[in-house]
């Protein structure tokens, strides 16, 4: 009886796992990942599809597709052919048409490969005329990507050909297929690329065709990218891109009520149409290892400067918080702020009041470094040690989004530096630090480190009494607004509201009586702040002073604030020489879109410091 159970059992058991083989075989491997892994019988044909497209805030055609065409080649099936008439017809050099001959050879004598990519419209249709004579070549369209108005590479970025390295990494693509590399195209790839399409066909021994598999049962067709719709305003950003001609630096324009980025400029900068085609791998390597101008580096989101000047209101909006300043507060200043030892140490000032009270207001719009010297050191001196001090200090900074990647969608950037007790406790391990050893932070030089967008948030948070929004440059997708919660919640500083009322007061009297009342507008009442930040280099072992950066930071209208931005000009000189003049003009441009002041329009479209460049460059050598 037991071993007609255990027979039983085993015939039950056998007839599950044929049935379970069965199952597999007929139905598991009918499916899209089934057939490519299990059946080299069925071969998987891609359809791409077409990429989105980008617009700007008022729907500005920014990226788009045009055809491009890849000439592929089965060697196998390759006949006799004038290879000097090729040659000709393809523009190239007998020895590259060998070179991409026996590459194709190398990789399948029976599957097609790219012996030619991104061939122009043009030579498309002369080679198309012809194509019967050559067996074994046939031609594949593509799409390659277009960019009608050639600015703002930086933020739009490129795609690039994904290689075996990514192809391992990310089953998605396949060796050659195109993927977002940089910019908006990386950052939102997925989004853009859209679904592949794909027709399963069947082949013999020979890896020959034979026709659909399935009668195209499990085909399916691509569907599109979204198209999606930047924050940015390709107006703002041209102008801007034309003042900036001659120059480098970074320029970030905000909407201090929603945190979306206007304008996000870098230069040097480069035409994001030469990263498309068969000369992208001529110019990206042009561009990489342009060591001086560095049209590749970022510098809006990844340079790393000192805030100078405009960082004296964060000081004074502590020094509010913390109770040890009133705006009526005096301070005076005697050509400079003298500190250490028996006050020795001298640091210079500008502000041209001497021996008279100084207080808040007329301290921001005068730029006055003894009086937020004196902030700073009662800030840092009101708690037991300056440890305790400088890391209240610290976290108060840190509250406007300094020292901190903002979290903004776009792939790159930097934290810049804010400084805390930590770090002057590794420099002094006896602890025996004070306030004066660290006093050039009360006038945004010293250790702090800022990216002119981190420049233009603060700003924001500053017209918004208080508060900003994380940056950001999604603005709809495929007409939709967007609705993630990670760009609307507030962050709030570490100040309350009512102290900021004396620094946007003294923000304005910048323009009316201060360093920029050269550059005021009658019509629009403009809140900055100029900043010059000392530049100095090492040079074997030496330190070597050069021409100073120009900052500027503003925003307007003083009353519900449309925009806010930083300007940061590398060896510009003074704060209201170049930096002012630019941020007058681009808040003129936003808010008017017409321009008053045409001399100071022409001076900075013309102005070019190349020559202070090439000054900088040769002291290195």
């Amino acid at each position: 009886m037991k071993r007609g159970y255990l027979l039983t059992f085993f015939i039950l058991l056998v007839a599950i796992v044929f049935l379970g083989k069965l199952f597999s075989l007929q139905i598991l491997t009918s499916t899209d990942q089934g057939i490519s892994l299990e059946s080299s019988a069925v071969k998987r044909i891609f359809t791409y599809p077409e990429r989105g497209y980008l617009f700007d805030r008022e729907g500005s055609l920014l990226v788009t597709n045009k055809r491009s065409y890849n000439l592929m080649v089965i060697p196998r099936e390759v006949k006799s052919l004038d290879t000097l008439e090729f040659c000709q017809l393809l523009n190239i050099e007998k020895a590259s048409f060998l070179k991409r001959f026996q590459k194709a050879q190398k990789w399948s004598s029976r599957l097609p490969s790219v012996f030619l990519a991104h061939i122009s419209k043009e030579d498309f249709a002369a080679l198309q005329e012809k194509m019967h004579k050559y067996k074994g070549f046939y031609i594949d369209k593509k799409s390659l990507r277009y960019y009608p108005l050639t600015v703002a590479a930086n933020v739009l970025g490129y795609v690039n050909e994904v290689n075996d390295e990514t192809a391992r990494k990310n089953p998605y693509y396949h060796a050659g297929e195109l993927i977002g590399t940089t910019g908006v195209e990386k950052q939102y790839e997925k989004l853009l690329r859209g679904v592949k399409g794909v027709k399963y066909v069947q082949r013999d021994r020979f890896n020959k065709i034979t026709g659909t598999y399935k009668q195209g049962r499990f085909d399916t067709l691509p569907k599109s990218g979204k198209d999606l719709t930047l924050t940015l305003d390709i107006e703002l950003q041209q102008y801007g891109e034309s003042l900036m001609a001659g120059k480098r630096g970074g320029i970030v324009a905000l909407q201090p009520a929603t945190g979306e980025i206007l304008s996000l400029i870098t230069l040097p900068n480069y035409n994001p149409n030469l990263m498309v085609g068969r000369l992208r791998s001529k110019h990206s390597t042009l561009f990489f290892n342009d060591t001086v101008n560095k049209p590749m580096y970022d510098r809006s989101l990844l340079a790393q400067y000192a805030p100078g000047s405009p960082f004296k209101m964060i000081q004074g909006l502590i020094g509010l918080q913390e109770g040890v300043i009133r705006p009526n507060t005096p301070f005076y200043c005697y050509h400079g702020y003298r500190y250490g030892a028996r006050e020795k140490e001298f640091m210079g000032c500008h502000c041209d009041i001497y021996n008279r009270p100084i207080e808040l207001r007329k301290g921001i719009a005068k730029s006055c470094n003894s009086y937020f010297s004196n902030v700073y050191r009662r800030i840092i001196e009101k708690y037991p040690t300056a440890a305790e001090g400088m890391d209240v200090w610290s976290k108060h900074v840190q509250s406007f989004g300094l020292g901190q990647y903002l979290g903004y969608d776009l792939p790159q950037g930097k934290k810049g530096l804010v400084p805390d007790a930590a770090l002057y406790n590794r420099w002094y391990p006896d602890g025996r630090w004070r306030a004066t050893y660290t006093i050039s932070n009360a006038i945004g030089q010293g250790q702090i480190l800022t990216t002119p967008i981190q420049l233009a948030n603060m700003t924001a948070a500053i017209a918004n009494r208080g508060f900003f929004y994380t940056p950001h440059i999604l603005k709809k997708v495929e007409g939709t607004p967007i609705s993630n919660p990670k760009y609307t919640q507030k962050h709030l500083t570490t100040v309350d509201e009512k102290h900021y009322k004396p620094i946007v007061e003294g923000m304005h009297d910048v323009f009316k009586t201060g360093t920029a009342k050269h550059v005021q507008l009658k019509t629009i009442e403009i809140c900055g702040k100029t900043g010059t930040a000392e530049n100095f280099k090492r040079i074997d072992g030496k330190k070597i002073q050069f021409e100073d950066h120009s900052i500027f930071v503003a925003f307007a209208p003083k009353t519900n604030p449309q925009i806010a931005l930083a300007v940061y000009i590398e060896n510009g000189g003074f704060g209201s020489n170049i930096a002012a003049p630019i941020a007058s003009l681009m808040i003129e441009k936003y808010l008017r879109g017409t321009i008053s002041n045409k001399w100071w329009e022409q001076k900075m479209l013309n102005s070019d410091l190349n020559d202070v460049y090439e000054k900088q460059l040769n002291a290195k050598q």
